[in-house]
C-alpha cells in the first residue's frame, strides 16, 4: 500500500467523498481524486476550503491524520481517527504497565537513534560529525548524562552556524523547523494511534499539556529528515518565511526513504513500523525489538550502536 501524503495549499477548493475517494474541486481546474486508502496524511494550508461531513468521517475511518493549518502557515489542529489497532486494549495496557526501566531503555535507544542520525546529516552538510556517534555510544539507560542536549550543543551551531539558536519563536530557519516538526509528528501521531498506543502517555515526554507525548518521543530519530531539508532551503538561498518553496521542499520529507533494520522504506512507512514496534516492545517488554532509522531488530541497548549508512 502507498502512503500519501496530500495538501491543499494553492486556491480555494471543495473537498468531498466520492466512491472512497478524496475529490478536491478547484475553480477553473478539472477536479483531482485519492482513493482515501492510500493516504496517510491530509494537510489543509488554504483558509477558503470546505469539506463535507462524510468526507471527514471517511478520512477518519480510514486511518488518515488531518492537519489543519492557521494563517501563519503552522499546523492549528489535528484530527486524529479515534478507531485504532484490533488489539487496541491489550496495547494500551501493555503501554500502562510498562516499567521504569523499560521506559528509559527504550529511551534510550531513542537518543542513540537521533544522535547516529545527525551525525549522517552534519557528514552530508559539512563533511565531519562532530563526534556524535561516540556521543551514541555512551549513552545510558534513560540518558542520565543529557547526551542529547551536550549533542545538540555540537550540531546546531556546525548545521546553522555558531550564532544559532534553536528558538520556536524567531523568524529564521526556526519557523521552517516549526513547520516541519509539526507535519512530521502528526505523521507520527497518526502511526502511534494506528498501532492501538496512547499518545498522550510517553516513555520520556510527560508534560500534562501535551496530547501527544508519545508521538514526541518516537519522532525524535526522525527529526534530522526535516533538518536536512532545512538546511538544503538554506543552501539554496530559498526566501524567508513559509512560502511555496519551503513548504514543498519540507513536505516531501514524508516522501523520502529511510533505512530501517535493513531495509530502504517510505518515510511514512518507516514511522508506521516503528509505532508498530514499539508496541511490541511494551508488551513483551522487550526495548530491542524498537525499530529505528540506523537500527536492527534485536540489537540490544548496551550494544555498540552501527554507524548510519551515508547520506
Amino acid at each position: 500500500m502507498t502512503h500519501r501524503v496530500v495538501a491543499v495549499t494553492e486556491r480555494p477548493s471543495r473537498l468531498s467523498l466520492r466512491a472512497r475517494q478524496l475529490v478536491i474541486e478547484r475553480e477553473g481546474l478539472p477536479p483531482a481524486s485519492v482513493p482515501i486508502e492510500d493516504m496517510a496524511l491530509l494537510i489543509v494550508d488554504q483558509p477558503a476550503v470546505s469539506y463535507s461531513h462524510p468526507l471527514l468521517v471517511a478520512l477518519a475511518e480510514g486511518k488518515v491524520a488531518t492537519l489543519l493549518c492557521g494563517a501563519d502557515h503552522l499546523p492549528a489542529a489535528l484530527i486524529l481517527p479515534l478507531a485504532g489497532h484490533g488489539l487496541l486494549v491489550e496495547r494500551q495496557r501493555a503501554q500502562l504497565a510498562a516499567p521504569l526501566p523499560l521506559q528509559k531503555r527504550l529511551w534510550q535507544r531513542m537518543v542513540r537513534a537521533k544522535l547516529l542520525q545527525q551525525a549522517a546529516v552534519l557528514r552530508q552538510a559539512t563533511g565531519g560529525d562532530q563526534g556524535l556517534p561516540a556521543l551514541a555510544a555512551r549513552v545510558r539507560s534513560g540518558d542520565p548524562d543529557n547526551l542529547e542536549a551536550q549533542g545538540a550543543q555540537r550540531y546546531w551551531p556546525a548545521l546553522f552556524g555558531r550564532d544559532f539558536r534553536r528558538d520556536r519563536a524567531a523568524e529564521d530557519q526556526n519557523l521552517w523547523l516549526n513547520y516541519g516538526y509539526a507535519v512530521l509528528r502528526a505523521a507520527v501521531a497518526r502511526a502511534v494511534v494506528a498501532a492501538g498506543l496512547l499518545p498522550s502517555v510517553g516513555v520520556f515526554h510527560h508534560n500534562r499539556a501535551d496530547a501527544f507525548a508519545l508521538a514526541s518521543d518516537l519522532m525524535e530519530p526522525y527529526r534530522p529528515l526535516v533538518d536536512r531539508a532545512v538546511w538544503e532551503c538554506r543552501a539554496a538561498a530559498v526566501a524567508r518565511g513559509l512560502d511555496r518553496a519551503a513548504t514543498t521542499r519540507l513536505l516531501a520529507v514524508l516522501n523520502e526513504t529511510v533505512a530501517l533494520d535493513g531495509q530502504t522504506l517510505p518515510v511514512t512507512l518507516g514511522i508506521e513500523r516503528s509505532a508498530a514496534s514499539l508496541a511490541r516492545a511494551f508488551a513483551e517488554r522487550r526495548p530491542a525489538l524498537l525499530l529505528l532509522p540506523g537500527t536492527a531488530a534485536g540489537e540490544e541497548a548496551d550494544a555498540p550502536p552501527r554507524p548510519p549508512a551515508a547520506a
